[in-house]
């Protein structure tokens, strides 16, 4: 077999982190399902508290299952480390405070998902981290937004639930020369589409939950970076608030990124069509989707991204009222704020996942009372398309 960092990314999704001569044999990764572990001896057990010997001490620390999903993440993401957790939110609070300390401010893209708004919020009114958004096009609008104290950019690309996509060559240039680092919440895209630190990011972030599990049965999340911040990470914000993503969570996101490639494959496909079909039908008034010629960020998403990925929003061409008619009119098509599982699903972001943004916010960032957002799934295109012309046609 050839030396993994030859190996391209399908590849990489089955075999990579994982020795089966090491654990017995078995062929797939074991669930270790222990919450501590034992010592040979008590000099043992003291030098690997000094960090002296490598090994496993507590679940909450480590755990062999936990690594190799750890390990499989960072190859794929081209990073040197990854830290696993119990959520996507508990990775981008863990990243969050572990670079930014009382007083700081983060300059964030221009909409960001509600629980991560809800932690802004949260780091603001207890300690005094304050953040703002930009829409960061252009050198001399993200040099103008910066303080003296800006010590983080946070980037989703594309964006929760505009589909804006972020030139990230240029954020990271302009955050080099100031010496502030780059966070991207790479969920939407996953590592197979689009790889942040390879255009000059600090840290990458996944809702492990959405593409990487891909299979809407796990809750998890996923921070990489370079090893000192991982490290840093790992015995700071990760041991002692202790947000750890258990083994047998972190057995089920090895399974389910072994199909990663060809999932977002499907995803990206149906995605696509579904577009161009919502595109011409005369009650939708918008269609957003970075993989469309007529998307406004078209040129970059083609720049950084491999493809225009599973997600697009679009607007209903009518009343907040037309807009419930419709998704309430569907059938196959399911009703869940998620994204990424094999079933479409279809949300309605001012209500939902953005509910707790304020509406004079939520309008900033584009995100009306007809916007919807649709996770496109795996099932037959037609399938999908005629659901959503029905319940279309309703309005009729």
């Amino acid at each position: 077999m050839k030396k993994e960092e030859k190996q391209r990314f399908e590849t990489k999704a089955v075999h990579a982190g994982y020795d089966s001569e090491r654990h017995f044999g078995s062929l797939t990764p074991p669930i270790y399902q222990t919450s501590t572990f034992t010592f040979s001896s008590l000099e043992q057990g003291a030098k690997r508290f000094a960090g002296e010997e490598k090994g496993y001490i507590y679940s909450r620390l480590s755990n062999p299952t936990v690594s190799i999903l750890e390990e499989r993440i960072a190859r794929l993401e081209g990073g040197e480390a990854a830290l696993a957790f119990a959520s996507g939110m508990a990775a981008v609070s863990a990243a969050l405070i572990g670079i930014t300390k009382m007083n700081d401010h983060i300059l964030c893209s221009k909409g960001v998902y509600g629980c991560t708004f809800g932690l802004l919020q949260m780091l603001k009114e207890k300690y005094n981290i304050d953040h703002h958004f930009h829409n960061m096009i252009s050198a001399e609008g993200i040099l103008s937004n910066i303080r003296e104290n800006t010590t983080c950019i946070f980037i989703e690309t594309p964006i929760n639930p505009t589909m804006r996509v972020i030139d990230l060559e240029l954020v990271t240039t302009v955050a080099k020369k100031k010496g502030i680092k780059v966070v991207v919440d790479n969920t939407f895209s996953t590592p197979y589409l689009q790889k942040p630190l390879q255009m000059g990011s600090d840290l990458v972030i996944h809702s492990a939950t959405k593409y990487i599990g891909g299979h809407g049965d796990v809750i998890g999340g996923i921070i990489v970076g370079n090893g000192d911040t991982i490290r840093y990470l790992q015995k700071t914000t990760q041991k002692d608030i202790g947000g750890v993503i258990s083994p047998f969570d972190a057995w089920l996101l090895l399974r389910g990124i072994k199909t990663i490639a060809v999932r977002m494959d499907r995803h990206c496909k149906n995605a696509g069509k579904l577009a161009e079909q919502l595109k011409n039908h005369p009650k939708i008034k918008a269609v957003y989707y970075p993989g469309d010629q007529d998307h406004p960020d078209y040129e970059i998403m083609k720049r950084q991204m491999k493809k225009g990925g599973g997600l697009l929003s679009f607007e209903i061409d009518g009343t907040y009222e037309d807009t419930v008619n419709v998704v309430n009119q569907l059938n196959l098509i399911q009703i869940a704020v998620s994204l990424g599982d094999a079933e479409t699903l279809i949300q309605h972001p001012a209500s939902m996942t953005h509910a707790v943004v304020p509406k004079e916010v939520r309008k900033e960032m584009g995100i009306s009372n007809q916007l919807l957002r649709l996770s496109a799934g795996l099932e037959a295109p037609e399938d999908i398309w005629e659901d959503l012309e029905q319940a279309l046609d309703s309005l009729r």
